[in-house]
C-alpha cells in the first residue's frame, strides 16, 4: 500500500468566493443552502453522492467519497461574490431564471444575505455587458489591491479558516498570451502601469494566489494558463486549475467520442449549434468572446480520437461549433449536434443528438466539488496546476508537456485513483482478478 498523504483537517468554515454572482453562482448556492435544509439532493456532485471503489470488486468496500477524504461539509461553507450588475444572490436567481420560485423561497433569506462586492470589471473584455457596480482606481494594481482587501475583509468578518475561488464569471473576449505574462515582476508591473493586455479575470487570479487562495476557473479565459500564475502558484503554494466548466454540449462529446474510438467507428464530421439566452448567451453573441469559447470547444476531439494514430479513422473530421443568442431560451439551452460516422467497409452512419439541459444546474454541482477539492488539495500541500480535477474542464490545464486528458472516463480514474493515493490506497487498474 501507499504511504499516505498528510491532509489537514477540514476545521471550521470554508469561504467560497466566486468572482460573478449569476445563474452559475445563484444556482450553485441556492442548491447548497437547499440540501442543507433537506429541501433537495447535490444531484450531480461527485463529492455528496459518488462512491469509490477501495481495492479488489470482491472486497466490497465502496465508501462515499465524502466518507473516505476529509472533505469540509456543506454546513461549513459560506459564501461571498463579486458582481458588476447582480446586488445580492437572491436577486440574481431571481433574474437568472433558472430556479422555480418554489425552490428560492425557502431559502431566499440566505440567499439575500450574500451581498455582492463592487466587481473588477472592463466592458472592453464583455461588451455586451453593462456593469453599474464596479470597483474604481487610478491603475489595475490599485483594483488587485481592492481585491485583495476584500478578500481578507471576508475572512474577518465570516471567520473562515480557509478560502477558496471559483470564477462564475462571464466568458472575456480572446487574447493570446502578452510579454506582460511571463513573470511575477512584468505582470506587477503590468498591473501598475494599466497595461491593456491584463484581463479582470487575471486580476481575480492574483489576487487570490498572492491571499493564499486556490484558483478554479470556470471560464475558457485566459486566467492562471499562464507563466505569471504558475510561478505565482509555486512560490505561495497554492493550488490553481482550469478552465472552462463541461456542462452541456462538450459533456456530450467527452462521454460519446470515447465510445467511437472504443470501437475503432470512424469519424467524418460532428456539427454542433446551440442555442441560450442567459447572461452567457448574451456575451458570446459577440465574435470575440464566443472565439474564446470556441476556442476551448474545438480542442475536445483531437486529444481524445488521437488523429495521429488513427489517421484513417479520424484524420480528416469537419467539426464545426456555434453558439446562438436567442433570448426566449433563458438558461434552458438547447444543443444540437449531427455526427456523421462510418463502420465497417466505411458505410456512413449518423447520430443526432438533441440535448435541452439547464446550464446552469449542471454547472453548479461543479463548483461545489471544485471548492471542496481545491480545499482538500491545499490541506493535501498540494501546489500549482491540479490535474486530476480535469474531469470538471472542456479545455482542461495540463501539467507537463504531455497535454490534457480529455476522455471523461480516464479523466474519472484520474481522479479517484489520486484521491485513493492519497489516502493510502492502491490505484484501481481493473487489471486484477477484481
Amino acid at each position: 500500500m501507499p504511504e499516505p498523504t498528510a491532509i489537514a483537517p477540514a476545521r471550521g468554515k470554508l469561504g467560497v468566493l466566486t468572482p460573478g454572482l449569476g445563474a452559475v453562482a445563484s444556482t450553485f448556492i441556492a442548491g447548497v443552502l437547499a440540501a442543507r435544509a433537506g429541501h433537495g439532493a447535490p444531484i450531480g456532485s461527485l463529492s455528496q453522492l459518488a462512491h469509490i471503489r477501495l481495492g479488489e470488486r470482491s472486497e466490497g468496500r465502496n465508501p462515499l467519497i465524502r466518507e473516505f477524504v476529509p472533505l469540509a461539509d456543506l454546513d461549513d461553507l459560506v459564501f461571498g461574490a463579486w458582481d458588476p450588475i447582480s446586488p445580492n444572490a437572491l436577486e440574481a436567481a431571481r433574474t437568472a431564471g433558472v430556479l422555480e420560485e418554489r425552490d428560492i423561497a425557502p431559502v431566499s433569506a440566505a440567499l439575500e444575505g450574500v451581498v455582492a462586492m463592487d466587481a473588477v470589471f472592463d466592458q472592453r473584455w464583455v461588451k455586451k455587458l453593462h456593469g453599474t457596480r464596479v470597483k474604481q482606481g487610478a491603475s489595475k494594481w490599485d483594483l488587485a489591491q481592492a481585491l485583495i482587501a476584500d478578500i481578507e475583509r471576508f475572512r474577518t468578518e465570516h471567520d473562515c479558516d480557509r478560502l477558496v475561488m471559483v470564477w462564475c464569471g462571464s466568458t472575456e473576449a480572446y487574447q493570446e498570451p502578452s510579454a506582460v505574462h511571463d513573470s511575477v515582476a512584468a505582470f506587477e508591473q503590468g498591473l501598475r502601469d494599466d497595461d491593456e493586455n491584463i484581463a479582470p479575470s487575471q486580476i481575480y487570479a492574483y489576487a487570490a494566489l498572492v491571499s493564499g487562495v486556490p484558483y478554479a476557473n470556470g471560464a475558457p479565459n485566459l486566467t492562471v494558463d499562464l507563466p505569471v500564475m504558475l510561478e505565482l502558484a509555486a512560490q505561495r503554494q497554492v493550488p490553481i486549475v482550469g478552465k472552462d466548466f463541461k456542462t452541456g454540449q462538450t459533456l456530450m462529446k467527452t462521454i460519446l467520442a470515447p465510445g467511437f474510438k472504443a470501437r475503432m467507428l470512424g469519424l467524418e464530421g460532428w456539427y454542433s449549434t446551440n442555442i441560450l439566452g442567459n447572461r452567457d448567451g448574451e456575451v458570446l453573441d459577440d465574435p470575440e468572446n464566443f472565439k474564446t469559447k470556441e476556442v476551448s470547444k474545438l480542442g475536445v476531439l483531437d486529444t481524445i480520437l488521437q488523429p495521429e494514430v488513427y489517421p484513417d479513422l479520424y484524420g480528416d473530421i469537419d467539426h464545426v461549433v456555434r453558439i446562438n443568442y436567442y433570448p426566449p431560451r433563458g438558461d434552458n439551452k438547447e444543443g444540437w449536434d449531427n455526427i456523421d460516422i462510418f463502420g465497417w467497409m466505411g458505410y456512413p452512419m449518423q447520430i443526432k443528438v438533441n440535448f435541452l439541459c439547464r446550464d446552469s444546474i449542471l454547472a453548479a454541482p461543479i463548483v461545489l466539488d471544485l471548492a471542496l477539492f481545491m480545499d482538500l488539495a491545499a490541506r493535501a500541500g498540494q501546489s500549482g496546476v491540479q490535474e486530476w480535477l480535469s474531469f470538471y474542464f472542456k479545455s482542461p490545464q495540463a501539467a507537463t508537456d504531455a497535454g490534457p486528458e480529455h476522455d471523461i472516463f480516464i479523466q474519472q480514474t484520474k481522479l479517484k485513483n489520486t484521491l485513493r493515493l492519497w489516502m493510502g490506497e492502491a490505484p484501481v487498474t481493473h487489471a486484477e482478478e477484481g
